[in-house]
């Protein structure tokens, strides 16, 4: 992996023997991600935008994670979280692009673009209390691939990016006392390059009993060039969960 593989945001795991969960927790959740998107793929010199141009539409979304605590202060908490956007479109390109000749006048083309990540995030909780604080580091595997065909013809573009991506992480929540609301925050996040990758939400929530529901606003954005193929694009929208933990 190229540029982004470099240590991320080491020093954010804080004095391991001080910082760790007072018992075994263990949660899990699943969420509805709305997501708009903007920007840009490019292959070579030729330069598309995905939104104006190929009108791709977010056609499903997953999103889930699972997470374990403990008291163990020595070893981190893990947390596993796996997303997976599918866009679609009709649109049409004024230019050529990578292998597909428009000719004169434009041509009209489908489009798929789908993004796909897995996280892996090591962490250490350094408050626990009605004020919560989470630091870490998070290896994300992100995959994306964009195809272009023309509608009349047989010329199709595929624009891929792979990757391993080292990434900081920090998670932070206020409790309301007695009340099972709280308000929160939590991010991953690396720059190096010119290339980076971000991935942000805000949250509050409701927690009654093991289950707890969330609603939030969550944008990422990737700029992130692969030899040839760069993909520069942002996802944002609201969205809303539900969990258990124990």
């Amino acid at each position: 992996m190229r540029k982004l593989m470099v240590v991320a945001a080491g020093t954010a795991l804080l004095a391991s023997h001080q910082v760790h969960a007072d018992v075994v927790g263990l949660g899990a959740n699943v969420s509805y991600w709305d997501s708009g998107l903007s920007g840009q793929a490019a292959s070579g010199n030729d330069l598309v935008d995905v939104e104006n141009d190929l009108n791709l539409e977010s056609d499903s979304n997953a999103n889930t994670s699972l997470y374990l605590e403990h008291p163990i202060p020595v070893l981190p908490n893990v947390r596993l979280n796996y997303t997976l956007v599918q866009l679609d479109g009709r649109g049409s390109l004024s230019s050529n692009f990578d292998g597909i000749d428009i000719g004169v006048g434009g041509a009209g083309v489908r489009s798929e673009l789908d993004l796909e990540q897995l996280d892996l995030t090591l962490y250490y909780e350094v408050l626990d209390n009605w004020v919560n604080l989470d630091l870490g580091i998070t290896a994300r595997d992100l995959s994306g691939e964009l195809i272009v065909q023309q509608v009349a013809g047989a010329s199709v573009s595929e624009t891929k990016v792979d990757a391993v991506v080292p990434m900081g992480y920090l998670a932070g929540r206020f409790d309301l006392p007695l009340t099972g609301v709280s308000v929160g925050a939590e991010g991953n996040f690396i720059s190096f390059d010119g290339d980076s990758v971000h991935d942000f939400n805000a949250y509050g929530q409701y927690e009654i009993s093991v289950l707890q529901l969330r609603a939030g606003y969550r944008q990422m954005a990737i700029d992130y060039e692969d030899d040839s193929d760069r993909l520069d694009v942002e996802l944002d929208g609201p969205f809303i969960s539900a969990g258990v933990a124990f």
